[in-house]
């Protein structure tokens, strides 16, 4: 159904096709089928019609996601006040589930606004300091040496139906997008990102939707 690890790769190859360069100053361009690629049945992460939404589809597993990490929060600083930004952890694989499962139990137990902290000190944690933080009980005791949260608690959270039920969900559109690796950023439920050739063309491709989004789809 999803590709494994190995192949995720794909998500970050470089693009054989290439947009024209944009005069100076004027914002880039880009087009449908190469660096981004309309969704057939749009569908948004919130069904009614509020923000303009982006939506990092990502995993604490994939370390492209680790270094995309600082243009996430790039991203975010950019974003006008009328889109809203969302993480979605994809467990695409059995061995995945548990950083999807920890995602969700930390947004419910870190401390308020501290869970875009904790998620970056995770990726460092994993991918930077190489600690083992591979299994739900691994992470549930990295996140209570971090923020204090009983680590029985953590697991218990993480395994209960609120989180099952949210990945169910996340996973039905994850595939409805048709998103084959991560990161993967959709934009309103219409657009993915697809060929992109670095972090920065990425962020570049979400500004560009967004700003398609916010005037009408021009």
């Amino acid at each position: 159904m999803f590709k494994r690890l190995p192949l995720l790769l794909a998500a970050l190859v470089l693009s054989t096709a290439c947009s024209a360069k944009p005069a100076e100053g004027a914002a880039p361009s880009f087009t449908d089928g190469a660096e981004y690629a309309s969704i057939t049945e749009p569908k948004r992460l919130d069904p009614g019609k509020g923000k303009v939404e982006v939506v990092e589809v990502f995993s604490f597993g994939c370390i492209h996601c680790a270094h995309y990490e600082p243009k996430v929060e790039d991203l975010q600083k950019k974003l006008p006040k009328d889109v809203a930004f969302h993480r979605m952890p994809a467990a695409f694989n059995d061995a995945w589930l548990p950083f999807a499962q920890a995602y969700y139990a930390a947004a419910k137990l870190v401390p308020a606004g501290k869970l875009d902290e904790s998620t970056d000190k995770l990726f460092k944690a994993k991918w930077d300091l190489h600690m083992p933080l591979n299994a739900l009980e691994e992470m549930a005791d990295w996140y209570k040496q971090n923020y204090g949260i009983d680590s029985a608690k953590f697991v218990e959270v993480a395994q209960g139906d609120d989180v099952k039920a949210q990945i169910a969900r996340d996973t039905k559109l994850i595939q409805a997008w048709g998103v084959e690796g991560t990161p993967t950023v959709v934009v309103d439920g219409k657009y993915r990102s697809n060929n992109i050739k670095d972090f920065d063309q990425l962020n570049d491709v979400v500004m560009f939707l967004v700003n398609k989004e916010r005037n009408g789809g021009r």
